[in-house]
């Protein structure tokens, strides 16, 4: 055997325990920016991260950013009180308080968070691409894949972005992480090529290419939509088998499930 196929199988079995480690499922619930509307928490926030693992979910997804002092922040748009968070520095950002009063967290915080009293969620990391250059996003990626490491949370959490690019970089240092793409521009057998693990793609995609449902279960490519929040939509993934299903619904989403078995 010659040196190039045993990398392969290598690379191949690594990713394969990846895989099973992020205990993949079929419909499992991704709470998108943890569980925050039937109760009116803030997204992205310690208290709908804490309300999904409450409500014992299968996934919780969050963004991290980074600003400009190097701190990694949890927040979902560029903007933050009209501050632009990779130009701002944390301790100007943290003057404005969360509409339940938390301040804005930090991946440190967060993931210390997520690791409490949590046998059965999985964090779900989205890097957000940077607004400055392509370079910086995939810095913050690794660092962002320190901090996990460090607080010993990397085998309960996966990564998820939009700039393919900083999930190549995170799989440069990480060969056992799992990541999912999430632009809809690549079919699975694609991003299989280049060992990423999974399509996460907006569900309109897949109704477009319903021939990329069959090709990920062939290719063993997690099967993730988002962001699912009506019934008729939750039903269609519900009936196509997905691996996960992100919403704003879980709540909804728990009930449409029991329907359907």
């Amino acid at each position: 055997m010659n040196t190039t196929k045993r990398l392969r199988i290598s690379l191949f079995l690594t990713l394969t325990i990846a895989f099973q480690s992020c205990s993949v499922k079929e419909n499992a619930i991704v709470a998108h920016r943890g569980a925050w509307k039937k109760n009116n928490l803030p997204e992205n926030s310690i208290a709908s991260l804490r309300h999904a693992i409450d409500l014992k979910l299968p996934g919780s997804e969050f963004d991290v950013w980074r600003t400009a002092d190097d701190s990694l922040v949890i927040n979902h748009d560029a903007h933050y009180n009209k501050l632009l968070i990779e130009e701002t520095n944390y301790a100007d950002l943290i003057k404005f308080k969360l509409s339940n009063g938390e301040k804005l967290p930090t991946l440190h915080e967060y993931i210390t968070e997520g690791k409490q009293n949590n046998k059965h969620t999985l964090l779900v990391c989205e890097i957000k691409p940077s607004e400055i250059s392509k370079e910086r996003g995939k810095k913050t990626a690794l660092m962002s894949v320190e901090t996990i490491k460090k607080l010993k949370a990397d085998k309960n959490t996966c990564y998820i972005s939009f700039d393919y690019e900083i999930l190549k970089q995170i799989r440069a240092v990480d060969p056992k992480t799992v990541l999912q793409y999430l632009e809809g521009n690549k079919s699975p057998k694609e991003v299989k090529a280049d060992n990423i693990n999974g399509v996460d793609y907006h569900y309109s995609f897949f109704k477009k290419h319903p021939e990329w449902i069959k090709e990920a279960k062939e290719n063993n490519i997690i099967l993730n939509a988002w962001t699912v929040n009506e019934a008729a939509d939750m039903d269609w993934i519900i009936d196509h088998k997905f691996n996960y299903i992100t919403t704003n619904e879980p709540e909804l989403l728990k009930e449409r499930l029991k329907v359907k078995k």
